[in-house]
């Protein structure tokens, strides 16, 4: 049974979330009109309130933790609004006390933008990912460079947990051993505005247990923010490949990212299929 300490600390959390959420979104990324000066960044409450479809007490009491119920129907305005991905949609429900809810067929944080480049850019591989490594969409290039992405559940789609723990991921990326610390240094510095986060949390504790290397990098505590620029594969069909890394981000304050693998070399890109059926 839950205690009414928990309860209210878990308002606490709901309502710093929500204030976090909505500071990295633009009023540019929504179509609302700039209006003069703002004291903070990202959406006012009552800007979120609006385009939810809520009022704005109502929205400002559920920021501040106040005992007020929401309804699966109002979470999911509230998410589509915040543009929130399927992890950071699982969360809301939970810190709200609400009934887990159905697995998110659309990941909001993707623009409409973003799902055409996915499918423009064919055959280069593209891949989209949130700060915690996440893979929140791909294409088919992707699946081919790495293999059946579809084919791995749900909560194991991140790009971390797959380096360390899938050993068909190891063997494709030739340059596995010196590239792998840097990704966990460079996810230890991204963890550093999300240390409170359970979902963060839970990841490193999984990560410790199965993986004694990430363990051993982890204890460092060595940070990195550096993106990682080339990468070399050894595809099970048609063996090395070259790509350069381009980094795109979605917003100014955003951490979603569409990572481009453009053919480093005119051999990689002549390996590359035409088309996919």
């Amino acid at each position: 049974m839950t205690s009414a300490v928990e309860v209210r600390l878990r308002r606490g959390e709901l309502g710093a979330f929500l204030r976090s959420r909505r500071a990295r979104i633009t009023p540019e990324q929504v179509g609302l009109p700039l209006s003069g000066r703002r004291r903070t960044p990202g959406l006012r409450r009552e800007e979120v309130a609006q385009l939810a479809g809520v009022g704005v007490t109502w929205y400002t009491w559920l920021e501040q933790g106040r005992d007020i119920n929401a309804s699966e129907q109002v979470l999911g305005a509230i998410s589509r609004t915040l543009r929130l991905d399927p992890h950071e949609h699982a969360h809301l429900f939970t810190l709200a006390g609400s009934p887990e809810p159905a697995a998110v067929k659309e990941c909001n944080a993707i623009t409409a933008s973003m799902r055409k480049m996915l499918t423009k850019l064919e055959p280069y591989p593209v891949a989209i990912r949130n700060a915690r490594c996440d893979l929140l969409g791909y294409n088919r290039g992707y699946t081919w460079l790495m293999g059946d992405v579809d084919a791995i559940p749900f909560e194991d789609r991140n790009t971390l947990v797959q380096c360390l723990l899938n050993p068909d991921w190891r063997a494709r990326m030739l340059d596995w051993d010196s590239n792998v610390p840097r990704v966990i240094a460079s996810f230890r510095a991204a963890m550093a505005e999300h240390v409170g986060e359970p979902a963060w949390k839970s990841l490193v504790k999984r990560l410790k247990a199965e993986s004694p290397l990430f363990a051993e990098l982890w204890n460092r505590h060595d940070v990195n923010a550096e993106p990682i620029r080339t990468k070399c594969y050894d595809h099970p069909e048609v063996g090395l490949l070259k790509f350069n890394f381009t980094y795109l981000y979605s917003g100014r304050r955003s951490e979603i990212t569409v990572s481009t693998y453009t053919p480093a070399d005119e051999e990689t890109a002549a390996k590359l299929p035409l088309a996919f059926d």
